[in-house]
């Protein structure tokens, strides 16, 4: 960065953004201001009012720091530790994914089945993979009546999730469980909803991604398995004995697997009311499916 003129947070960030941009950032502008806000240690909103202020040499040393990692291909979530979902905030660390806008769907979808439920007893909600508890503390909070268990395959992951949920004052209705898929939860038909963002990325398309997902955010958490289904067909032969007769069972899935997931629906036979939901970019992506066992089928 030159010297020779002030370094105001305006000029900050136009030369950051022209920076990144030739990095090949596809984001620049506003990977600069959270950035910026990061070294301040304001909100990126305040930015917008103090373009002509000049900034220390010490918040300019902590904001070429992160600047020249983002460069380096980290995501800004884990530079700065947080990432918003659902209007919350959560804290993310390379032990989990970043919350993605799409699974903001997933949310939707469980907030509107519980809705229209009784308060008492108070609905029961399993969620498969919670990584930061995203989906979790998201129900806990616009769901109050509910009760969430939470699973997670990684210890380091659940210490995430749980931090999560003492931040948003939920912690005392959801339960996490360290668990492979649902190995550490009791067969038993207590749950009205199953939620998962399981992985579902297959291994040739895991090659195929972009270079900072791969190097930087858990591989466990995205890859499914070699056709990306693997995880999802061992999960929905799990989810019938835990759901009561009625429940729901939500998944986020990739567009190109629709067909191949409906299919392992369609094998139990036990999901007859399949419907999916489409994300802003019209595309496929949430599946919900009731659970109806034959001898409960009208």
């Amino acid at each position: 960065m030159p010297e020779s003129e002030a370094w105001t947070v305006g000029r900050l960030l136009t030369w950051t953004t022209d920076y990144l941009q030739r990095q090949g950032a596809g984001s620049a502008r506003l990977d600069a201001e959270v950035l910026l806000a990061e070294a301040l240690g304001c909100q990126r909103i305040e930015l917008y009012t103090a373009f002509h202020e000049l900034v220390s040499e010490q918040a300019r040393s902590v904001f070429r720091g992160l600047v020249r990692r983002r460069a380096g291909g980290e995501p800004v979530a884990y530079l700065v530790g947080h990432r918003e979902f659902y209007s919350l905030s959560f804290e993310v660390t390379p032990d989990v994914l970043i919350p993605r806008p799409e699974t903001e769907h997933l949310v939707v979808a469980c907030l509107e089945i519980l809705k229209g439920r009784p308060e008492q007893p108070p609905p029961r909600v399993l969620e498969v993979g919670t990584g930061s508890a995203a989906i979790a503390v998201a129900v806990a909070r616009h769901a109050p009546a509910c009760r969430v268990t939470a699973v997670e395959i990684s210890p380091s992951a659940l210490a995430v999730a749980q931090r999560n949920a003492q931040r948003h004052g939920v912690a005392d209705r959801i339960e996490f469980v360290q668990s492979d898929l649902l190995a550490a939860v009791p067969p038993e038909p207590v749950f009205q909803v199953l939620i998962s963002n399981p992985p579902y990325v297959s291994r040739p398309e895991w090659q195929q991604l972009a270079q900072e997902v791969r190097e930087h955010e858990p591989e466990q958490a995205l890859v499914g398995g070699e056709t990306g289904i693997e995880l999802i067909r061992r999960l929905v032969s799990q989810a019938d004995s835990r759901l009561v007769p009625g429940g729901w069972l939500l998944l986020e899935i990739s567009p190109m697997i629709q067909q191949a997931v409906r299919g392992i629906l369609d094998e139990r036979r036990v999901y007859p009311d399949v419907r999916l939901v489409k994300d802003l970019a019209g595309l496929p992506r949430v599946l919900i499916a009731r659970y109806q066992p034959a001898s409960d089928a009208c």
